[in-house]
């Protein structure tokens, strides 16, 4: 047998191979790119979180209550004043007494636990005249939701500031101070159901460099 004749088909097997590895690696790229999601679980986390309204009766830990406050309490804050305070409701005729107040926060009638979000007007950076309190409550309030998500739990953000009839409905019924605006209220629970996150990424929301 020729010599030719035994290397005569190494480029063609070359090539081949050369396309394979060159097609393995695009693959592992979109991979990557389509996996980072699912790879990293923070991202993960973000990309599930969905609004959860309907709870079963199962009680929410208190190692679980501890987790969430923790997570809200690490969000980050101007000048690190820390302006917010957190009410923990377990109390079943609190949570009845809300849901019946708060037109939107009806929900709060089937969840186990509930936690409002306020504003300490004595902490916060520029006293009464603060405006940077909600800031840095909302951010609070974000990782609260996520942190619920994290841990199986359904939670759902529903508003009582700026609304002032609602302000004074969770004054009332919770007895708050002067110096303490409620921000939300947030019914958490396990879920009644599966439900999936609603994709809300649109590109042409996105701008660069200027609009």
């Amino acid at each position: 047998m020729s010599v030719n004749r035994i290397f005569r088909p190494l480029p063609t097997v070359t090539l081949l191979f050369t396309l394979l590895i060159i097609g393995g690696c695009k693959n592992m790229e979109t991979k990557t790119n389509e996996n980072v999601e699912s790879e990293n679980a923070a991202i993960e986390n973000i990309m599930s979180r969905k609004s959860v309204r309907a709870y079963t009766a199962k009680p929410v830990e208190k190692e679980k209550v501890e987790i969430l406050l923790k997570a809200a309490m690490a969000a980050p804050t101007a000048v690190n004043k820390q302006p917010w305070a957190f009410i923990v409701i377990d109390d079943r005729t609190v949570l009845d007494n809300l849901a019946r107040k708060l037109p939107y926060a009806k929900m709060t009638a089937q969840a186990q636990l509930a936690i409002v979000v306020c504003g300490d007007l004595s902490k916060a950076l520029n006293g009464e005249q603060d405006k940077y309190w909600m800031l840095d409550c909302s951010a609070a309030s974000e990782n609260l939701l996520l942190a619920a998500e994290s841990l199986g739990l359904g939670a759902v953000w529903t508003a009582v500031y700026p609304e002032e009839d609602r302000m004074e409905s969770v004054r009332e019924v919770l007895s708050l101070p002067e110096y303490i605006v409620p921000l939300n209220l947030i019914p958490i629970g396990y879920p009644q159901h599966t439900e999936s996150a609603k994709d809300k990424y649109k590109p042409e929301n996105i701008h660069y460099n200027k609009w």
